[in-house]
């Protein structure tokens, strides 16, 4: 070709490779793909059956509205996350490795010269990524839907237009020890009815108890109007009542807004996120409060963590295992799916009351299953490798 003389032609730039994932682990994504959303939709779809069941006495006798039912099982379903992503992640390993191993397509693999640590490496990243979401998902998000899905529940009990505050609140501030009451809360959601506030003998010799037909809130300060305060002696003789024609602040526990307060996640540990649990924890042994509702609490915290991990460890016992026994077929590896997932709940099970009645240490009981599921899977690994 001619070219205009003087002219320069600028030379082409290299085109830039776009960055692909190796051949291989592109394979066994898709492999694991397939399985893993079956099974995780057919466990949140078991766990939505088995709440619609217990709640279809309210939508036929009750004749609640199908739209709050509905969203009751909505919000109840992210309760189900730390259960869900490790029996996916158990039951599409086997599956999916199962399936490579009846096909004989991991041994000519291996006998390509690929080990077997390599061809798992995908599998145990995606286990790690799957207990990352389960984790963010547990410890965030279903906190929140466990609150809406109660309010929902007292919405369809009591045939209100909008979503209640839990009525009857008992909170304990784990600060002081102090013990609030509330009998509603009205629907401006600052407004407080039957208000009683327990004292404890901390900066006094005597215990005392605050009455008030009526208090307000205001960020995390409580107004009590017309306190009445009753006081008594640590045998429990009355001390004195005094009437106050003045209003009476009070903080709130653990500097908690009103929503906070009143929410029902707030009954229940485990719907708690961690940063809750944990202050509540270093607020008991701050003021030297023990026994089994501090165990309690500090195995809840712990599983925060360990139940999701579990998904990983899911992974970590299913790869050797298919490998095994994959070639039996796929029967045996939903056979042994639901007969792992059983057993490390009945571990779980154990441990946590070896924990709670003190015989073991909490944070100890709560991991225990995972290291015993996962060390198990570390030696058929190395069996497998070797």
């Amino acid at each position: 070709m001619a070219s205009l003389s003087g002219t320069r032609v600028a030379p082409l730039a290299p085109m830039r490779a776009t960055p692909r994932l190796p051949l291989l682990d592109s394979y066994l994504i898709r492999e694991l793909a397939g399985p893993f959303w079956f099974s995780l939709s057919a466990f949140l779809l078991f766990w939505f059956l088995n709440i619609f069941f217990l709640a279809a006495d309210y939508l036929i006798n009750a004749h609640a509205p199908f739209f709050l039912i509905l969203r009751f099982l909505i919000f109840r379903v992210p309760q189900s996350t730390p259960y869900a992503f490790p029996f996916a992640c158990l039951f599409a390993t086997l599956l999916a490795f199962g399936r490579l191993a009846a096909d004989n397509e991991i041994t000519a693999i291996r006998t390509a010269g690929v080990s077997f640590l390599r061809i798992c490496r995908t599998p145990l990243i995606l286990g790690i990524g799957a207990f990352c979401v389960a984790y963010y998902v547990n410890d965030t998000v279903v906190p929140r839907a466990v609150d809406l899905s109660t309010r929902t529940f007292y919405q369809i009990v009591y045939h209100t237009a909008t979503l209640p505050i839990v009525p009857q609140i008992f909170r304990k501030d784990d600060a002081t020890g102090n013990v609030f009451y509330v009998g509603n809360v009205e629907n401006d959601h600052r407004t407080m009815d039957s208000v009683m506030i327990f004292l404890n003998a901390t900066t006094s010799p005597f215990r005392e108890v605050i009455n008030a037909d009526r208090a307000t809130v205001d960020g995390s300060v409580m107004t009590l109007e017309h306190p009445r305060v009753t006081k008594f002696k640590r045998e429990g003789a009355v001390d004195g009542y005094v009437v106050s024609p003045d209003k009476m602040e009070i903080g709130l526990p653990l500097g908690q807004t009103l929503d906070q307060f009143a929410s029902a996640a707030n009954n229940d540990d485990f719907t708690q996120n961690s940063g809750q649990l944990r202050s509540q924890i270093k607020a008991m042994e701050a003021t030297g409060q023990g026994g089994e509702t501090l165990d309690i609490k500090r195995i809840t915290l712990a599983q925060k963590l360990s139940f999701p991990f579990a998904s990983f460890i899911a992974v970590v016992i299913a790869l050797p295992l298919a490998v095994r026994f994959g070639k039996k077929g796929r029967t045996l590896g939903i056979a042994l799916s639901i007969l792992l997932f059983f057993v490390y709940f009945i571990l779980m099970s154990a441990f946590v009351a070896l924990g709670r009645n003190g015989a073991l240490n909490p944070y100890l009981a709560a991991w225990i299953p995972n290291a015993i599921i996962g060390g198990t899977g570390a030696i058929l690994f190395w069996q497998v490798e070797h």
